[in-house]
């Protein structure tokens, strides 16, 4: 079960990858690829070629778990045009990516910092 005091940082691995990877394959992904920890308390985002699937590999402090989601008519929206190999999602990104949106043009509203009203 994924449990983290805080929300986990997401990291998407943009570049296609072979899905015939399991746990030990994707763990090394996530350590020479992406230059990630994969002990980290993270999930770990992949798409196979088609943009079909995905696989979420996190570490839960007792072992490694592996997530798998497959469409049935339907691409995920994945950004293959950023130049970043590695790309940081927000959790709101994340639930836009599993229902379909394209995350590279759904912009939320700036978050604003003050410290004094007028």
């Amino acid at each position: 079960m994924i449990e983290w005091q805080d929300g986990p940082n997401i990291y998407l691995h943009r570049v296609p990858v072979d899905f015939r990877k399991a746990i030990n394959g994707l763990s090394v992904i996530v350590q020479d690829q992406m230059e990630l920890s994969p002990f980290k308390p993270a999930l770990f985002v992949f798409c196979n070629k088609r943009r079909t699937q995905l696989k979420v590999l996190y570490w839960d402090n007792t072992g490694f778990a592996l997530w798998q989601k497959r469409l049935e008519k339907d691409k995920f929206k994945w950004p293959i045009k950023s130049k970043l190999n590695t790309i940081t999602l927000e959790h709101e990104q994340w639930l836009w990516l599993l229902r379909g949106f394209d995350i590279d043009t759904i912009k939320p509203h700036k978050t604003l910092n003050f410290t004094a009203t007028n």
